[in-house]
């Protein structure tokens, strides 16, 4: 979903979601990345409307979150996050 607006990113406009759901019969849940900012709680506004989205469509799976925000992302109701970053921290230099 892009729930931001940005041209930098693509998804499907909420307004454009009860169209896509009825094109694809297999749709378990849905899956944002807000603006980047330092701030994790300044993405807490679009992973509750995620979280809002998909319960209005009968949707269990939220895939939000990343490593800077996903303690946020999980407070919002998030199934799955994604932190590579923080578990790959320091792999991608070369052992000293």
């Amino acid at each position: 979903m892009n729930l931001s607006g940005e041209a930098s990113k693509s998804g499907v406009r909420p307004e454009e979601l009860p169209a896509f759901l009825e094109l694809y019969g297999d749709v378990r849940g849905l899956m944002t990345m807000p603006p980047f900012t330092e701030d994790p709680e300044a993405s807490r506004p679009y992973f509750r409307r995620l979280r809002e989205l998909a319960e209005a469509n009968g949707l269990r799976e939220l895939s939000m979150g990343t490593s800077q925000d996903y303690r946020v992302a999980v407070e919002e109701g998030a199934t799955y996050v994604r932190i590579g970053s923080t578990l790959f921290e320091g792999f991608d230099r070369p052992p000293e």
